[in-house]
């Protein structure tokens, strides 16, 4: 396998899909905007993202043709050039397909991928564990990040399941935020030593002390320092800092990104674009369907709170990794 469990930690950034100018359209065939997505990802990188994830519910793994699938796969390996692990999200309905998008994966140079499960009908435990098997035996080299996303995929994975996971060395990773206290607890008494555990980013406090190894985010890609001098604050066991970094970042609530997604009836804008850190480009369907706010006055309130926390959070965590990297 090619990550170990213990490299797997910090701010995972959940990439989007950084799409064409027109990729709203139903007609649209190479929507991938690479150049865009290059150069997010080298800029998140040199910002201090500890890992990258692409294609979860975020990065549209649902939404993009198998030749799209491709141009990202290459274009995200050759932008992240080793500097952080890099998963590929080769989650799909159809557990054939999630096989040969690992193998071109593999194909194409990748160490790792997020997988969730087959999401048409919702999985047995016993079907859970034997996917999860079969995967791991036919790629022994691909490193695994399991991708727990119960509302999406109509299954959850229980803690009694996880005896069986652990067998497989090269499950090494989870992306995960539907556990209360007393189940995740449970877990780890399991996964410790196995598997790292990425909580989303509203509950690194109290996670993070209780053995997560760090959490997942969407909201990174509109600028991660809030993020990262959350994850800091944990790690120091600075909790009044880290309580109140989450009171800012849920704002609104629109930082509350571990519910069920629901599409509004009417789109306002999307938020990585009006904070300016990245250049995602327009929704793809079916986020492009119905009414559209031209204004996107939402959007741009939340982007305008974004990049004030980016403000006030960037020069302390720049401090931190400049004393890291003296000491």
């Amino acid at each position: 396998m090619s990550y170990a469990w213990d490299e797997l930690k910090g701010v995972c950034g959940m990439m989007p899909s950084f799409s064409t100018d027109d990729a709203s359209s139903l007609l649209a065939t190479d929507t991938i905007n690479v150049q865009n997505l290059q150069e997010g990802v080298d800029k998140i990188i040199k910002d201090g993202i500890g890992l990258i994830a692409t294609t979860g519910s975020f990065g549209q793994c649902y939404n993009l043709f198998f030749d799209e699938f491709k141009t990202l796969v290459r274009a995200a390996i050759e932008a992240t050039d080793k500097r952080v692990p890099l998963m590929l999200g080769v989650t799909s309905a159809n557990p054939r397909e999630t096989a040969q998008k690992i193998k071109f994966v593999q194909e194409a140079g990748g160490e790792g991928v997020l997988m969730g499960l087959p999401y048409y009908d919702g999985m047995s435990v016993p079907k859970i564990v034997d996917f999860y098997k079969q995967i791991c035996e036919l790629f022994p080299k691909i490193s695994v990040m399991i991708y727990h996303n119960p509302p999406n995929h109509k299954a959850s994975i229980p803690v009694r399941a996880f005896p069986e996971l652990i067998k497989n060395p090269n499950i090494v990773c989870m992306k995960d935020s539907h556990r209360s206290v007393t189940e995740f607890i449970a877990l780890h008494e399991v996964i410790d030593g196995h598997i790292a555990h990425m909580v989303n980013q509203m509950q690194m406090y109290p996670y993070i002390g209780m053995g997560a190894a760090g959490c997942w985010s969407i909201n990174a890609w509109q600028g991660p320092w809030p993020v990262i001098r959350l994850y800091q604050a944990c790690m120091e066991g600075d909790i009044e800092t880290a309580k109140r970094i989450q009171r800012e970042m849920r704002g609104d609530g629109s930082a509350d990104d571990f519910r069920p997604a629901m599409l509004p009836d009417v789109q306002g804008g999307n938020v990585q674009e009006f904070t300016g850190y990245i250049k995602p480009g327009p929704y793809r369907a079916p986020h492009a369907l119905g009414p559209q706010d031209p204004t996107g006055e939402r959007a741009r309130k939340s982007a305008e709170r974004w990049n004030q926390l980016c403000a006030q959070y960037r020069p302390e965590v720049e401090a931190r990794r400049k004393s890291a990297v003296l000491v």
